[in-house]
């Protein structure tokens, strides 16, 4: 049975600063934690309404019921099982040949798609500024499908690393060179800004080169595409040509 002081703790990591206090964060469903074991991802905590579906050796599962399981759920519509996870101490960036950088991306759902994304075009590395959403909220952690867990993400001071990034920078605006008509190297990195505001100022003076996707409709009351939308069809063209 789950204590009050439990419940408390794990409801406090919708928020960054108890996730930061604790070390920890949740994710949630049995796809998910069953894959787990195989990261390098720690668990703390098994809690589920069936343990035996999980099927998980060398982690004892909590049973508890659907209405505790509701208590400690940061969805609408619970899942079956939570697990409780140590948030890694160190943060490595790794040697890459394509990598997506983010420059103060502020919704959840758009971090937890480009994580998906760069998964599924085998892209091993995400860069953020410090300002961009947390990798472990709830929602990111929901949205990525459990791509998470085989995309490194970093968060760091983008001016300094620019600064010191040896390989061509792409950026994305509406003004930039046609997407189609681009040739990309065999390393570089995206840079993809802010839902708002764009990629900041400092970030956009070590760009090499601007790309944007062409307009085809011809009604231009048409709202400009959504972040995690864009990164889609930008990295669906790169790796088009791959």
């Amino acid at each position: 049975m789950l204590t009050a002081h439990t419940i408390k703790i794990i409801q406090s990591l919708d928020k960054k600063k108890y996730r930061q206090k604790y070390n920890l964060f949740l994710v949630e469903g049995n796809k998910i934690i069953k894959e787990l074991p195989n990261s390098d991802y720690e668990i703390t905590e098994l809690y589920s309404t069936d343990p035996d579906t999980l099927n998980l050796e060398n982690s004892k599962v909590h049973k508890i019921q659907p209405a505790e399981l509701k208590k400690i759920s940061f969805l609408q519509t619970p899942k079956d099982s939570i697990a409780v996870c140590r948030i890694p101490k160190e943060e490595k960036i790794i040697e890459t040949s394509i990598q997506i950088i983010l420059d103060g991306i502020q919704d959840p759902g758009n971090l937890g798609t480009i994580i998906r994304l760069a998964d599924w075009f085998g892209i091993e590395q995400i860069i953020c500024s410090n300002d961009t959403v947390d990798v472990y909220n709830p929602k990111v952690i929901q949205a990525t499908m459990g791509s998470f867990l085989r995309v490194n993400v970093v968060y760091t001071n983008l001016e300094s690393y620019l600064t010191n990034y040896k390989y061509p920078v792409f950026g994305t605006d509406m003004d930039g060179k046609n997407i189609y008509k681009t040739e990309f190297p065999a390393k570089f990195s995206i840079i993809f800004g802010n839902e708002g505001n764009g990629i900041r100022p400092s970030t956009e003076e070590l760009i090499s080169q601007m790309i944007t996707i062409p307009r085809f409709g011809k009604n231009m009351s048409t709202e400009s595409l959504n972040v995690s939308m864009s990164a889609g069809i930008i990295l669906g063209q790169i790796f088009s040509n791959k």
